[in-house]
């Protein structure tokens, strides 16, 4: 009797281990395949818009609504090329690097804040160092942002998204601890200043 529970619980758990490793890679191949959409709608747009003649008011006025793609995050030093969704929220963060709506986009003097998962989009971050050049491309331009500092704080510490005018900085932020597999309290800041 005992051997015959065992038995039907080592069946149930391998059952429930089989479907977890499943739904995980469904979720994994799923978001993979946003981010790509995503990826190739921003080129798209970029390269678009960049042929077109553009009037000088329009380069610092922006419209995007939630969902958005934006633009293209590069960072040469992960040799990484990333979304950019307009919005912070699960959905966008799932597409790719969110901007954080109330904050603002280049060429506007101010911060530009972006948010991205640990274990997707901002991979490695960690590995950064003062120094190195992050870029945004747009449909009016490339800029260039050069790191400056990096930090920790609280999850609610909302300093990280203050006006910096006149000053244009790009605040990247992810979850930290990075090699937590759970939310966590904390959060990674990097700043950069804009060269270009």
């Amino acid at each position: 009797m005992f051997n015959k529970l065992i038995k039907y619980v080592s069946i149930l758990m391998l059952t429930a281990g089989i479907g977890l490793i499943g739904y995980a890679g469904y979720h994994i191949f799923k978001q993979k395949a946003e981010q790509d959409s995503a990826m190739q709608e921003a080129k798209a747009q970029v390269v678009t818009k960049k042929s077109q003649p553009k009037e000088e008011e329009e380069l610092s006025s922006y419209s995007f609504e939630k969902g958005d793609v934006v633009g293209i995050l590069n960072i040469p030093a992960l040799n990484r090329e990333l979304p950019i969704i307009e919005g912070t929220d699960e959905e966008e963060l799932e597409k790719g690097v969110g901007h954080y709506s109330s904050t603002k986009l280049p060429n506007q003097q101010d911060r530009i804040f972006l948010a991205g998962h640990r274990d997707t989009v901002f991979k490695k971050m960690g590995e950064l160092k003062e120094g190195d050049q992050l870029k945004i491309e747009m449909s009016n331009g490339t800029y260039t942002y050069e790191i400056y500092e990096m930090f920790i704080v609280k999850e609610d510490d909302m300093s990280v998204v203050q006006s910096t005018t006149p000053d244009e900085i790009l605040t990247l932020s992810t979850c930290y601890p990075f090699e937590y597999l759970s939310s966590t309290e904390e959060r990674y800041i990097i700043n950069a200043k804009r060269i270009d």
